[in-house]
């Protein structure tokens, strides 16, 4: 009887002993002999093995894969608010994505969006259809499924702060009284620490609230002028300027960096210095 126990006390250690040693096997396999591009016998299964290989290929492809740009412009969908000061994000996202020829198109997350490249790099450009006050909603769920880091999420959108046409960067920041800010701010679990492209509209008449304001729609006078381009009042003028000049910043910040991008924007002009 007690030579019958050792006997399976023997044959239970041998055992333990070559099942390690070929999950062993199998790891050296996955990892450290593949980087030699040679094959090598195992003991395991080959399809434990080739499971093994797979999980570890997969992760380091998601981890060296590099992530979007989002740039996300701001304002209402409708046709009503087409063309109203609160609504310079949206046309913000429409010159960038005519001039980089990126289709604005599909409907992901509450919002339209378009995928495309500036350059070599992958950028994403979308249009909150859940109206301003819950911009969030949309851009809360698109940073979470493509896993955007914060600092590459960039929001574009209107500020009455700023004067008419004036562009400012910033790296982070409050929501300075703006819903669309407020609410992206809410569903982001309260961070600030995402970069926005802030676009002046300037103050209201005293008479005037900032809410009727922000949503007033160009005159009819003015729509008829902007048809030709020898009578374009000024203020559209500088607006196309504006754009022009925020299509660039966004190729120097995906490019060459946020910092390159903050420094041309915000660096005055010659003629803003002239009207200080």
């Amino acid at each position: 009887m007690r030579i019958l126990t050792s006997v399976l006390a023997s044959s239970s250690a041998l055992l333990s002993g070559v099942v390690g040693s070929a999950s062993a096997a199998c790891a050296r396999l996955a990892f450290s002999r593949v980087s030699y591009g040679r094959a090598y016998p195992s003991s395991m299964p080959a399809a434990a093995c080739k499971a093994a290989a797979s999980s570890s290929a997969a992760a380091d492809a998601d981890a060296g894969a590099q992530k979007p740009w989002l740039f996300v412009g701001l304002g209402n969908p409708g046709r009503m608010y087409k063309g109203t000061r609160h609504n310079v994000g949206f046309e913000m996202i429409d010159a960038i994505a005519e001039a980089e020829r990126i289709s604005v198109s599909s409907k992901q997350f509450k919002a339209i969006v378009g995928k495309g490249l500036i350059g070599d790099v992958p950028v994403m450009l979308a249009k909150p259809q859940t109206f301003m006050n819950a911009s969030g909603e949309s851009v809360g769920q698109l940073v979470a499924y493509f896993k955007i880091p914060l600092n590459q999420l960039v929001v574009i959108y209107d500020d009455l702060d700023l004067p008419f046409a004036k562009l400012r960067v910033l790296p982070k920041g409050g929501h300075g009284g703006h819903n669309g800010m407020r609410s992206i701010i809410d569903h982001l679990k309260q961070s600030r620490n995402f970069p926005r492209l802030r676009i002046g509209i300037g103050r209201p008449p005293e008479e005037m609230g900032a809410i009727s304001f922000v949503l007033r729609s160009f005159s009819k006078q003015e729509k008829e002028e902007k048809q030709n381009i020898s009578n374009y009042p000024l203020h559209f003028l500088q607006l196309e300027m504006t754009f022009q000049r925020g299509l660039q910043a966004v190729r120097i910040m995906v490019r060459e960096g946020f910092n390159k991008s903050a420094t041309f924007v915000n660096t005055p002009q010659p003629l803003e210095m002239l009207n200080r």
